[in-house]
């Protein structure tokens, strides 16, 4: 697992300006022992006592925290996990040493291996088609055919001395006419293979979606500004938001807006709350529809009329979004952030969730909202010096896909794959629409509390199996006290907890009887706190 890189910089920051450990933690009120697990990532850091380092050092806090840094140790992780690397035996642990004193070289590693991805899907591609393609096997027999008959004619010309001329002018011709046909054979071959390959990138929208989402920290001020300014024209109770916002959408945007009653949705294949028309400018409502999936879709649509320019001010402003299709996948995740926003104001809903302690349930009530919106909101709650707790947010099908991600800076996410299969958020599947909540322990002697539910999304027709998805949030251990799920939950240091790991590729617990695939790298140690450290 990947550990945050701060340890590291405050060590080199450290003896950069000839701090001993021992004259740094006098400073800052803790033991030296505790300074030297600190600079070795083997104690989590935050809030006031890394704020009282920062000062000591005179260095800014971004300096010491960093998002991309983080960012890369997660992508040099998932590099390592390739097969391509076993016979390597490279050690997991050494990728925050490298990021903290080569990033260059890291994103250097990072770059190449996605082009190798990139050549690869590509080779596997144009094999697919190679061998399956109807379209190139025609082209080679017709490029055959033409180079068979201009061959022929060609022959004719050179070695018969007594043709016509009218002979040779229909040789001519022929020979044209074939010469033409091998052109357009050809070119539709370079056509084929150029397709083959411009379809396969291994970096998908959704990816970068993911690193947008990531970069930003999943908290977007203007957005915020721009929910608040829409909640003012917004009633209180949820019923009266909803007609408010249809209202604006057919006063400020010219929409027009009919229902469907029950017994008319059977003339509808998709069963989403509502179905808008640009080029109509009509908006058709699902009455029947679940109410916190409804209102959350028209707060969505109003968001994409209203705040077009302040989504496409912040889309403009990246340099990770390089694909129009990832553009418009980042402007409909920015739309619901705004939509959340709106339907629960920050300030408000902050408080409200302090006082709750984090109950998704008495939220999702209060709100009148979806389970997923709820845990949505949670993860935004990032505004500096008014956060919430920091919350990682994970969702995954019953195949184990990973739909949507937001990881924390010692609780790396998977891009590819699944995770480990003792997750709660798995679990959660045994048990549809109830709270799983999980004590879990890593290799590394990290914990966290797991807390994970399997909703079903939106309501099936008849006939038609659920779809199930298990939502999560996760945090780590020290803040489980603080939320009503780490009631129940023994969080003394000393107390069991499940053995989990991130991936099976990423995870040194030989004996776990759930393994799938062989770890990468043995570890010396697989328990809490590993092999010991060494002062400096």
């Amino acid at each position: 697992m990947a550990t945050p890189l701060i340890g590291l910089k405050i060590r080199d920051r450290r003896k950069e300006i000839g701090l001993t450990q021992t004259e740094l933690a006098g400073r800052i009120g803790i033991s030296v022992s505790y300074l030297n697990l600190i600079e070795h990532n083997k104690r989590s850091i935050g809030g006031r006592l890394l704020q009282q380092i920062a000062e000591e050092l005179d260095v800014g806090l971004e300096v010491l925290d960093g998002a991309t840094e983080r960012r890369l140790v997660s992508d040099l992780n998932e590099v390592l996990a390739d097969p391509l690397f076993d016979r390597l035996r490279l050690d997991p642990g050494s990728t925050g040493d490298l990021v903290g004193r080569h990033p260059g070289w890291a994103q250097a590693l990072i770059t190449l291996h996605r082009a190798f991805l990139d050549r690869s899907q590509a080779m596997h591609a144009l094999a697919d088609r190679l061998n399956q393609d109807p379209f190139l096997g025609d082209a080679i027999h017709r490029i055959l055919t033409n180079v068979s008959a201009i061959r022929s004619i060609s022959e004719i010309l050179t070695s018969v001395e007594d043709v016509d001329a009218e002979q040779q002018h229909r040789f001519h011709t022929i020979l044209s006419e074939e010469s033409a046909r091998l052109s357009s054979a050809a070119q539709g071959l370079s056509t084929f293979f150029d397709k083959a390959h411009t379809a396969t990138r291994s970096t998908t929208p959704a990816e970068e979606v993911d690193d947008f989402v990531l970069e930003n920290g999943n908290h977007f001020p203007i957005l915020e500004e721009a929910a608040g300014r829409l909640r003012l024209r917004l009633g209180e109770t949820p019923r009266v938001m909803e007609e408010r916002m249809l209202e604006a959408l057919a006063e400020d945007h010219g929409l027009r807006i009919t229902r469907a009653a029950p017994e008319n949705e059977a003339h509808y294949a998709s069963r989403a709350p509502l179905r808008y028309s640009p080029h109509n400018k009509r908006l058709l409502l699902l009455d029947s529809a679940p109410a916190a999936s409804r209102r959350f879709a028209v707060a969505r649509l109003l968001a994409r009329l209203s705040f077009a320019g302040e989504v496409e001010g912040i889309i403009s402003a990246s340099a990770t979004l390089t694909t129009p299709a990832a553009r418009e996948r980042a402007a409909i995740a920015l739309q619901s952030y705004c939509a959340g926003a709106a339907l629960m104001p920050y300030d408000r809903f902050l408080e409200d969730a302090v006082k709750a302690r984090y109950d998704i349930d008495l939220l999702r009530r209060a709100y009148s909202t979806s389970v997923e919106q709820v845990c949505h909101r949670l993860v935004t709650l990032r505004r500096p010096g008014s956060e919430g707790l920091p919350f990682a947010f994970l969702r995954s099908d019953p195949a184990g896909y990973v739909t949507k991600r937001f990881p924390l800076p010692n609780l790396p996410l998977p891009r590819y794959g699944g995770t480990c299969p003792l997750w709660a958020v798995y679990r959660a599947f045994q048990m549809p629409e109830t709270v799983v909540s999980q004590l879990a322990e890593f290799p590394s002697g990290d914990r966290f509390l797991f807390v994970a539910r399997a909703v079903a999304k939106g309501d099936a027709a008849y006939g038609q199996p659920r779809h199930l998805l298990s939502i999560m949030l996760a945090c780590e251990a020290l803040y489980a006290d603080q939320t009503v799920y780490g009631d129940r939950l023994d969080l003394s240091a000393a107390a069991p907890a499940d053995r989990v790991g991130a991936t099976c590729r990423l995870c040194a617990r030989d004996d776990c009887p759930q393994r799938q695939e062989d770890v990468i790298i043995k570890s010396q140690s697989a328990g809490r706190g590993g092999p010991g450290l060494a002062a400096e």
